[in-house]
């Protein structure tokens, strides 16, 4: 055998190896790229979850369940008076105790309670459209 016809034999080996081993190495590495997706994933969804569980026990707490009715919904205890400040500047109302939500301006006095919310969700928007 001449060495053109060896290195013949040598290409033609290398290319069989090549074409019988390309697809199963492919699949390999595909599947490694989805495990790593997953595990991330999955380390992500963990994150969330712990996030979620420390969410749940403050809840279970009753000092933090009056803070957010108080803050969130404005609650007051009996006894107490609530005064909402309206037109108050933005450096003031920008604290990290302010109240999530606004505060409609036109809530009518001396009627039940869901005629107040019915007014507040009604009036939220009206100064914030184009």
């Amino acid at each position: 055998m001449t060495k053109g016809g060896r290195t013949l034999a040598v290409a033609t080996v290398f290319l069989l190896l090549g074409v019988t081993l390309a697809p199963p190495l492919q699949r390999y590495f595909t599947q490694r790229a989805q495990i790593n997706a997953l595990s991330a994933q999955l380390h992500d969804s963990g994150a969330t979850l712990k996030k979620a569980a420390a969410e749940l026990a403050q809840w279970n707490d009753p000092a933090f369940v009056a803070s957010q009715a108080r803050s969130r919904l404005h609650y007051v205890y009996p006894g107490e008076r609530q005064y909402i400040v309206m037109g108050a500047p933005d450096s003031i109302t920008k604290d990290p105790g302010a109240p999530a939500a606004p505060i409609a301006g036109n809530i009518p006095a001396g009627v039940p309670w869901y005629f107040k919310v019915v007014a507040s969700i009604t009036s939220t928007n009206q100064g914030e459209q184009p």
